[in-house]
């Protein structure tokens, strides 16, 4: 965004927090950055879908049981 139409939105919709040091807008765009989003929050959970249907594979290919996943 332009410098001049950032200055007017700042102005326009959020004129408490026009006094703000430039120091309080990088502390707040870092913790936005920091707080989790849901793809970071299911990352953990596809890697262990992935191993799971890896195993389910292997056990339709040499044509066992399919209980034989459960022990």
């Amino acid at each position: 965004m332009k410098p001049a139409k950032l200055q007017d939105h700042l102005r326009r919709c959020h004129p408490d927090k026009t006094e703000k040091d430039l120091k309080y807008f990088q502390t707040l765009k870092d913790k936005s950055q920091k707080r989790p989003t849901l793809d970071r929050m299911f990352a953990s959970t596809s890697q262990r879908t992935d191993d799971g249907l890896r195993a389910s594979l292997l056990i339709a290919k040499f044509g066992k049981p399919h209980t034989i996943g459960d022990s």
